[in-house]
Parts: C-alpha cells; sequence; structure tokens
C-alpha cells in the first residue's frame, strides 16, 4: 500500500487536513467498507450514489466481467454495441409516455450540464432562442461541471469561479420542515416558490 498521499488532489476534501489523518478504505462488500486496520464502516450513501445494489454482489461482478471479456468499450460517436440500444428500450419502458428517448452520460455533473445545454437548444430549435433563463435552488447540488455550479445553489462551489454562466437565478430552497413535516406524497407548500 502507498505511503506517498500527495499526487492525488481528492475532490470535495480538505486535503491538507485529510493527508495527514488518512481515512483509506481498501475493500467493499455488502453495505460495508472496510479500513487497512480492518475496521468495518457502513457505507450510507452507496459508495457515493453509485452502488445501490451493494459492493462485490457475484451477480453484479460476473456481468462485469462477461462484458469486460466481450467489449471493454464501445465509443459513442458514430458507433455503438447493441447493448446500449438495448438498455435504452429497457429505460424508456419504465418512464412516463413521452419520455421516449436516452442519453448517456458518465455521472450526475454531466448529466446536469447535458441537460440545461439540451434545455437551451430545445428552445432554440423551436425558434425561442431568447428562452434562456436559467433556474437554480438555493442549497441544491448540481453537481461540479460550471453548468451544475452556475445553477447550483452551494455558494462555497461557485466563489473561486467567477460569474460563470449568464442569465441564471436562483429561487428559496424547498426544505421547510416548519410547513412540510412529515408530507406523505407531493408536499402542499413549495412550488409557489416557482411563481
Amino acid at each position: 500500500m502507498t505511503t506517498d498521499l500527495d499526487a492525488y488532489w481528492m475532490p470535495f476534501t480538505a486535503n491538507r487536513q485529510f493527508k495527514k489523518a488518512p481515512r483509506l478504505l481498501v475493500k467493499a462488500s455488502g453495505m460495508h467498507f472496510w479500513t487497512p486496520e480492518g475496521r468495518e464502516v457502513l457505507d450510507g450513501i452507496a459508495g457515493l450514489w453509485c452502488v445501490n445494489a451493494g459492493h462485490a454482489r457475484p451477480k453484479i461482478v460476473e456481468a462485469i466481467r462477461r462484458q469486460a471479456t466481450e467489449l471493454d468499450f464501445a465509443p459513442p460517436f458514430n458507433m455503438a454495441h447493441p447493448k446500449a440500444f438495448e438498455l435504452a428500450e429497457r429505460l424508456v419502458e419504465l418512464t412516463p409516455p413521452g419520455l421516449d428517448k436516452v442519453f448517456y452520460t458518465n455521472s450526475g455533473s454531466e448529466a446536469v450540464d447535458t441537460a440545461l445545454k439540451m434545455a437551451l437548444a430545445y428552445h432554440r430549435v423551436r425558434g425561442e432562442g431568447s428562452r434562456t433563463r436559467l433556474i437554480g435552488r438555493e442549497r441544491g447540488y448540481h453537481g461540479v461541471n460550471f453548468g451544475g455550479i452556475s445553477v447550483g445553489g452551494m455558494v462555497a462551489n461557485r466563489k473561486m469561479f467567477g460569474a460563470l454562466l449568464s442569465g441564471v437565478d436562483h429561487i428559496r430552497h424547498t426544505h421547510d420542515p416548519a410547513r412540510n413535516a412529515f408530507t406523505v406524497g407531493q408536499p402542499a407548500h413549495g412550488a409557489e416558490l416557482a411563481d
């Protein structure tokens, strides 16, 4: 195991403090990580929302192995693997009517930036190119790419980068425990913030 931690600049991490007292994880199984010392740690956020089914599940490991043996990557520019189309069809079956196209991205941050671009392009194609206003939500996290931090409501994520995207407004966050505590289904309050 490496003892030199200097080369890796970690995101969303106070790097100097981390490297003085590193919290390293060396393996995972099910819903737990293990430290180098053998301490078990509950993975309460599913590996940053990437392993919701759990770590090292044999059926998933085997599916990954089989696919990597067949084809580990097919470029999506003017080429594709048939399974990309099969998955898109399965996803469309799960979505509400009218949502019948799938566009793959590599991360949530990339997905947000792509959605912002698609929204702007959609209005331009419809002849409404002046519809360029983007609305974010205070305290909202929308990734770390330029579009995501522009519409995101975490001010500290934007402070080092200046103006970023123009035409962005923010509405008050909808977290209102005084009015929406213990809400089942659509809360009674919050929609008025969009007005």
